[in-house]
């Protein structure tokens, strides 16, 4: 798959009839909402784990050094905390090129904090997309986030943004809070 996935989310939902949907966030789009919504509310997903495997050449890198920025994992015993927005489908037409750096939108079941639930979509960059990184020890992960730096600010600002985000909802993620401790040593040495 090409690293833009604009085309292909445009075609992957029909929104005909639908006043709203929901959308739910677990990286950036919980602390930026560069988008109009109706309503914003924490939620959480079942059965994926956030992870730094996903390249980008667009925000917080360049396509000759990506930086490194979330994406989910299948993982059965996983609970991913993020932000649920319920937006207007016209919507889309502007997060579909935020997420375009091989993200294609999913339908997902969301729970929210007061126990009810919801279908909604969610941005997922798979393995099998061309700007996919993969696992890495989490130090360097932590390595190249120091390094990397595009047209949206720092790689750093990004995972120091989302661990603060995350700790506003509450949210324990052993991933993103062992790689923030990684960066903030190197930044020490």
């Amino acid at each position: 798959m090409s690293h833009d996935t604009t085309e292909a989310n445009r075609h992957r939902h029909d929104f005909r009839g639908r006043e709203s949907v929901w959308l739910f966030g677990y990286g950036s789009l919980i602390y930026k909402a560069d988008f109009p919504y109706i309503e914003r509310r924490p939620a959480r997903i079942r059965g994926w784990a956030r992870r730094f495997w996903q390249g980008s050449h667009d925000h917080r890198g360049t396509p000759d050094a990506p930086g490194r920025v979330v994406t989910l994992v299948p993982q059965d015993d996983a609970i991913c905390a993020g932000m649920a927005y319920r937006i207007r489908p016209d919507v889309f037409a502007h997060l579909d090129v935020r997420e375009k750096n091989g993200y294609l939108r999913f339908t997902t079941e969301m729970r929210f904090d007061d126990g009810t639930h919801a279908e909604g979509l969610v941005y997922i960059a798979s393995d099998d997309n061309a700007a996919y990184l993969g696992p890495a020890s989490e130090a360097a992960i932590a390595g190249h986030i120091a390094r990397a730096h595009g047209p949206s600010g720092s790689n750093r600002d990004y995972l120091l943004r989302l661990a603060d985000a995350l700790r506003e909802l509450g949210d324990d993620d052993a991933h993103v809070f062992a790689i923030e401790r990684h960066l903030r040593r190197l930044a020490t040495l």
